[in-house]
């Protein structure tokens, strides 16, 4: 890419995020649009736009972000959130801090240097007016030359800076979690654990709720309540959806019956429906009549499918509930059993994250799936590998025109080949990523995770590593093969060599990607034109109802299992070019500092917390970005050597105190993320729990029927 695209790309993107923005304060302030610019604070019982109406500035979101105290994020969008945002300032303040040291040494040592200038002269492949962007990397300079020295002494800086803010943010997070443990109100799920692998019941004992009520009454005989069995209750969620169904449709109709009653016609027209196929066929029968017999009908067949599940169809996992948070916490720890595979015993997770199926996966059958699932994503991204390669490779004009030379008039055209090699290949990279994040979550899932958290973190643990061989790697083998294969078809040694120095090469394509990111991507984010088309829509064809009103602007969640590791990507890019092209930095600073700001707006009015882990999230992220830091090391090492730097060798003490850092990381906080404290679960309550009201929290939803007599309920779910 010449220094033309590149300049038309960064206008280009800046002035659509211009136009982006200013669609949002005009829409935002349209009392019309709430539901989907203010949907979080609608559900909580705020005033959508309390503080911003008494000004029509169009920036005011910002300010208001920017204001918004990390107490205020965490009562109104959780500490799951909270944390995201430390994870977000704790990178930029590294990019700020290292900007004030590499930006004003780096660029100047760089440019006055001539070795692009020289090897132009005498290059295999054209070389063009990118060589004005090249001349600010570390390739334009000359082997052995003691400008060097200058960025090895910045590889120190970033490194200690990067070290020492993750050490401040690890402390931040653990206080917030420690908190949040304490909280005075009561939190269903620090009164339960998970009881999974639960033995056959053995002679003396009836059933499996009797067995696991004997063990655990004999263990804590002071604060044991009861017990819950985990069933098999798939046939009654089928019933229970189909139940839902109904009821939708049932509203539906009776609404469609309203608004057909006009003065003309007050007695209105009673809608009708066929029963056959998809509605389109069989006899006609009225709407409302049809749905309120299904309703019936469905609701005995529930009932009947509930006792026959909740006495029948129990499993070998339960929820075992402590009248004490103390003894959950301890007992969520603790070894039940001589053998690892019988009366497993963790923590529990909020009611809503519970995947009830995984529950009664055995151990043994757990650990194969985990090493099944591991195996597939390792294929998948080896198979993921080629494809971006192909789009690194042909996205690129001068590669396309040498492979297709029928093309070569259409590129000619200059306005066009500007506008292609400004957009192009970052497009094709982001829609190719794009299809991914649903089959990792699904992947994750099989494993047996009992949680919906567990499983988003597992989905963007996996998730990492794409972005890291696929993007980061891929991008740069993909352009150094096409054009150096002849060189190195006639030397292979050389291909690690020539990967590397064409690092600096491969810095422009990042640019404009990171710029794509951050003004595009944010600035849609911002405007949420999509979900305001589609919920406008919806409203105006579709929903009849106010439900289905609700549901066509129901916001979701900030989505991390997709947002981490995309914010990761841009770790290890900046990270990893922080040294060798340090025009990077203020790239990653504005993508990380628009992307803080953006998304505590959309945190604060929009998106709602599916489930909240109390920043369980932390370790996964720090470890990713202890991660990009020692390939950042590792890399330079490797690039010092190859500019046959004499004294490259001094740069190993880094990935080493990285890794030491890693490891005491791992030791003083990770176990407080893994299980519960028993100082802070020792914090006294701000009231006594309501245990009956904590049991029945757990219930799943197609097990908890008030047309239940109470007793037969109580028989059916525990003896005690």
């Amino acid at each position: 890419m010449d220094l033309t695209s590149f300049v038309t790309s960064l206008g280009t993107y800046f002035g659509i995020f211009m136009g982006l923005m200013i669609v949002y304060a005009f829409l935002s302030w349209r009392g019309g649009n709430n539901v989907v610019y203010y949907p979080n604070k609608i559900l909580k019982g705020l005033e959508p736009l309390e503080g911003i109406n008494k000004s029509r500035n169009p920036f005011i979101w910002m300010k208001v972000a920017l204001v918004t105290s990390e107490t205020e994020v965490i009562a109104l969008s959780g500490v799951d959130t909270a944390v995201y945002f430390v994870f977000l300032s704790t990178v930029l303040s590294i990019l700020v801090l290292s900007a004030v040291i590499l930006l004003p040494v780096l660029l100047p040592v760089a440019v006055t240097d001539e070795r692009v200038v020289k090897e132009s002269l005498t290059s295999h492949y054209n070389q063009t007016v990118v060589d004005e962007l090249q001349k600010l990397t570390m390739g334009n300079i000359t082997e052995k030359s003691n400008r060097l020295w200058a960025f090895f002494v910045c590889c120190y800086w970033f490194s200690l800076v990067a070290l020492g803010l993750l050490w401040k943010a690890c402390k931040h997070v653990s206080w917030l979690r420690a908190e949040a443990l304490m909280d005075p109100n009561v939190k269903p799920e620090q009164f339960a654990v998970v009881v999974r692998d639960i033995p056959a019941v053995p002679l003396g004992e009836t059933t499996t709720e009797e067995y696991v009520h004997s063990y655990f009454e004999a263990i804590y005989p002071e604060t044991y309540y009861k017990c819950m069995i985990v069933t098999d209750n798939r046939k009654a969620n089928r019933i229970w959806e189909e139940l839902e169904g109904y009821k939708k449709q049932l509203a539906r109709a009776e609404t469609v019956f309203q608004m057909s009653k006009t003065n003309a016609k007050p007695e209105g027209t009673r809608p009708t429906i066929k029963t056959g196929l998809l509605g389109l066929c069989g006899s006609k029968v009225d709407t409302i009549e049809y749905y309120n017999d299904r309703i019936n009908e469905t609701v005995t067949k529930l009932e009947a499918e509930q006792k026959i599940t909740q006495s029948k169809k129990q499993q070998n996992a339960a929820l075992v509930f402590f009248t004490s948070r103390v003894v959950a916490a301890s007992a969520a720890q603790s070894l039940h059993a001589q053998m690892v595979d019988t009366w497993s015993v963790s923590p529990a997770a909020e009611p809503r994250q519970l995947i009830w199926h995984n529950l009664t996966i055995k151990y043994f059958e757990r650990e194969l799936r985990k090493y099944l699932v591991n195996a597939v994503v390792a294929l998948t991204i080896v198979f993921y590998m080629v494809p971006i390669s192909f789009i690194s490779a042909f996205t690129t004009l001068q590669n396309l025109v040498e492979l297709a030379p029928f093309i070569e008039p259409v590129v000619r055209i200059k306005a066009l080949r500007t506008v292609l090699e400004a957009y192009l290949p970052q497009l094709a990279l982001i829609i190719f990523f794009y299809l991914l994040p649903k089959l990792l979550l699904y992947l994750s899932k099989l494993e047996g995770i009992p949680t919906q958290s567990q499983a988003v973190r597992a989905a963007s643990g996996k998730y990492f590593y794409f972005p890291v061989v696929n993007v980061f790697l891929g991008v740069t083998l993909g352009g150094t093969l096409y054009r150096t294969f002849k060189l190195i078809e006639d030397n292979p040694k050389s291909l690690l060599s020539w990967l590397v120095m064409s690092l600096p090469d491969n810095a422009t394509f990042f640019l404009t990607y990171l710029a794509l990111k951050f003004f595009v991507g944010y600035g849609l984010e911002l405007s949420r034109l999509v979900p305001l088309i589609l919920y406008h829509f919806k409203r105006k064809y579709i929903c009849k109802t106010e439900a289905e009103c609700k549901e066509a602007w129901a916001p979701g969640d900030l989505g991390y299992e997709t947002r981490v590791s995309e914010d990761m990507l841009i770790v290890i890019i900046v990270f990893c070019y922080s040294v060798i092209a340090p025009l990077i930095i203020p790239f990653g600073v504005l993508y990380f500092g628009l992307g803080w700001l953006i998304l505590r707006n959309q945190a604060l009015n929009v998106y709602v917390p599916t489930f909240e882990s109390n920043g369980r999230m932390w370790p996964h992220i720090h470890n990713r970005i202890l991660a990009s830091l020692i390939l950042y090391q590792v890399t330079m090492l490797v690039y010092f050597g190859l500019q046959k730097f004499y004294y490259a060798s001094l740069l190993i003490p880094l990935p080493i105190l990285s890794f030491i850092y890693g490891f005491v990381c791992a030791k003083k906080f990770y176990p407080a993320f893994e299980r519960p404290k028993l100082d802070v679960a020792a914090k006294s309550m701000g009231e006594a729990p309501d245990m009956e009201l904590i049991f029945r929290s757990f219930i799943p939803p197609s097990l908890n029927s008030e047309k239940i007599d109470d007793e037969n309920f109580e028989e059916s779910i525990s003896k005690v």
